[in-house]
């Protein structure tokens, strides 16, 4: 794609990146084949190439957007399913990035969409506060047929019908082993926290069982991807300096992973190294990208035991920011497999299930069709259970089907001598007894 930017624009960092991966893009239109939004909407302003072109639009010519422009780059999931299937290369993560920060800097929303971006900004990176404002959605719930706000009704909506205790395994601290294998930090995250304890829990079992000593650093908080793709820089930045600082500070004592449990989170911190590229952070967020790896990643250096066949059908759900950003398509399910499951996949498991972040909360008319033809899709399979790697994808499909969602180590943690995990506990449509190991 032909650009004409300026020397001067050209100066700006962000403008030089959006440049190449513009320059970058061939029109052939393979994006639009595997975009979510163009599958439901058919609108080419809707699909990655459509807006390509308008973000190419508004950055050269350093326009005011206008409201078609941000209605269009806001209908955006960044599954990241354009850049598996780009034959170019073209890095479009970096690009809607960059239109989301500008955005953010150059247009006023309408009253209503300040605040509930302002509301979520200030709540879902915080497990205390998320977890106070659960409470109200749950005692607000059964009113949210009487909202007319489709996105206010969402968010009563996705309340879980039990709110968690807190894990003070969350709280920073080592858990040592005996024959140390490795030494990990774990990211305990933040919206996760709130949701659903039983996954930080599993992973420190089954990490520890493996032989790798597992630290909670002191310090450490949300990722900041959640204000990152709203276009909030500066509170996305601040978090994951924290972040950073507190990760750093481990790996000076010796350290050979930062450990994630959630893909999403997953993907913005091995981008680190690009996001603070031109700070004084640059060095020390270049080497924690380096060592950020999802817990599949971590789990295929250690030596998990093989299972025996449990006869338990488990349909993988391939969360987009685990496949597509992170670009981690195997592990999940060699893992399972190797622990005894017979590991099942949808016909659209390249597809995104309408989570992505605040999207169904943002966005929930779009979300909800595509978490519909998800939850289809995996249904279809008749598995008794469904694992996934990502919290906001496990909500997600979890509200739409009786069928019982889990983590993936929630089930490597059972399959190799922990307990079965609580949601199989709650439900009475699954079969699976206590795994046996080899």
């Amino acid at each position: 794609m032909q650009t004409t930017f300026t020397p001067e624009q050209l100066e700006n960092p962000a403008t030089a990146r959006a440049n190449e991966i513009l320059r970058a893009c061939v029109h052939c239109g393979f994006c639009t084949a595997t975009c979510p939004t163009y599958q439901v909407l058919g609108d080419e302003l809707d699909s990655p190439r459509g807006r390509i072109y308008l973000i190419k639009d508004m950055l050269e010519n350093e326009r005011t957007p206008d409201a078609k422009t941000v209605k269009h780059i806001d209908r955006c999931l960044s599954c990241l399913a354009c850049m598996t299937t780009c034959p170019s290369g073209v890095h479009y993560m970096h690009l809607i990035d960059t239109a989301r920060a500008y955005i953010e800097d150059n247009y006023k929303r309408p009253l209503s969409d300040r605040a509930l971006r302002w509301v979520l900004a200030r709540i879902l990176p915080y497990p205390t506060r998320f977890r106070i404002a659960l409470l109200g959605a749950k005692i607000g719930r059964p009113f949210a047929r009487f909202i007319p706000d489709p996105r206010l009704r969402a968010m009563l909506e996705m309340a879980p019908k039990v709110i968690p205790p807190v894990s003070r395994n969350d709280d920073p601290q080592t858990f040592r082993v005996a024959d140390k294998k490795m030494r990990v930090a774990l990211m305990t995250g933040c919206a996760q926290r709130a949701l659903n304890t039983d996954i930080n829990d599993a992973t420190i079992r089954l990490l520890t069982r493996l032989g790798a000593e597992v630290v909670i650093p002191k310090g450490q908080g949300c990722c900041g991807a959640l204000t990152h793709h709203m276009g909030k820089e500066d509170e996305s930045h601040a978090t994951a300096a924290k972040n950073i600082r507190a990760w750093v500070a481990e790996m000076d004592a010796g350290l050979d992973a930062i450990v994630i449990n959630t893909s999403g989170c997953g993907t913005t911190v091995k981008d680190y190294g690009h996001i603070f590229r031109n700070t004084d952070l640059a060095a020390d967020a270049a080497r924690v990208s380096a060592i950020a790896m999802d817990v599949s990643e971590v789990l295929m250096k250690l030596d998990l035991p093989e299972g025996e066949d449990k006869d338990t059908r488990v349909a993988y759900h391939a969360a987009c920011s685990l496949q597509h950003g992170q670009k981690i398509k195997t592990f999940p399910k060699d893992l399972l497999r190797k622990a005894g499951f017979t590991v099942l996949e949808p016909a659209d498991s390249h597809l995104c299930c309408g989570s992505a972040g605040t999207y169904n909360l943002m966005q929930p008319e779009i979300s909800k069709q595509l978490k519909a033809r998800k939850v289809k899709t995996l249904e279809t399979l008749t598995p008794d259970i469904i694992a996934a790697g990502n919290i906001g994808c496990m909500m997600q499909i979890g509200s739409g089907t009786e069928t019982p969602i889990v983590h993936t180590v929630e089930l490597l943690d059972w399959a190799t001598g922990g307990p079965k995990p609580p949601a199989l506990s709650k439900s009475h449509s699954q079969k699976p007894q206590v795994p046996i190991l080899r």
